[in-house]
């Protein structure tokens, strides 16, 4: 069984900005294109939609308040036939709001205000991280199979839903069978730097991944615990 790894990501990278407030978008722009970015700008969800197929960007830095659609409703729409990183600056700063945009797909959150180098310094992480694909176009283990380029994952020949930071997830896992993860690494490589010590969303996800694909997630077979170091992932 063959993987590759997506080609890095050539300068300029293609940043996508969704951002309703004018100051909040020139101010984004002018940081990230003294940078050499190059930088498209959306200030409603329709538009950052059009532009997100027009451009193709590298990342995309989503604003949740916007005026025509909720950015969490949104989110979903911008992933659905893409894995570009999904960087979301909000106001909202409660730590459920956080968990939802985590669980919807986005990559990182930041609350507004935000320091300007931080994002800058999140984006470059994020331009630095490979997003592996698989060559094959249909991956089998057990009981499930997984089709890559439709995002389609089914057991038994029933389709099992998978949120994108699941998918994500068990895309790391699929890209490096029989070889010992860290819980870091794991937590590098599908939530960012920012979150490598926040090891309680990676178990939730193990557990949500296993309920959902192992025969009994009780006795996994294939996504194994490498206790107190970490998992790793056998056919």
């Amino acid at each position: 069984m063959s993987y590759e790894l997506e080609e890095e990501t050539k300068s300029p990278a293609r940043i996508l900005v969704i951002e309703d407030d004018f100051n909040m978008r020139r101010v984004i722009r002018i940081a990230l294109e003294v940078q050499g970015y190059h930088v498209s700008l959306a200030s409603t969800a329709m538009d950052g939609l059009k532009q997100a197929e027009l451009t193709k960007p590298n990342i995309i830095v989503l604003d949740l308040g916007l005026p025509d659609c909720d950015g969490m409703e949104l989110l979903p729409e911008l992933l659905s036939n893409s894995s570009v990183p999904v960087i979301v600056l909000s106001g909202r700063s409660l730590p459920t709001d956080k968990i939802a945009a985590l669980d919807a797909g986005s990559d990182d959150y930041m609350i507004k205000p935000f320091d300007t180098g931080e994002l800058l310094a999140r984006v470059r992480a994020r331009l630095r991280r490979p997003i592996p694909e698989t060559v094959e176009s249909v991956i089998t283990f057990g009981e499930v199979c997984v089709d890559f380029p439709r995002r389609i994952v089914t057991r038994q020949g029933e389709k099992v839903n998978l949120t994108p930071t699941e998918f994500r997830l068990l895309r790391v896992f699929l890209n490096t069978p029989d070889k010992m993860l860290s819980k870091r690494k794991l937590m590098n490589e599908v939530w960012g730097p920012g979150h490598a010590d926040s090891a309680h969303y990676l178990r939730t996800y193990i557990v949500r991944l296993r309920n959902k694909l192992e025969k009994k997630p009780v006795e996994p077979q294939h996504i194994l615990t490498e206790t107190g170091m970490g998992y790793r992932f056998v056919f």
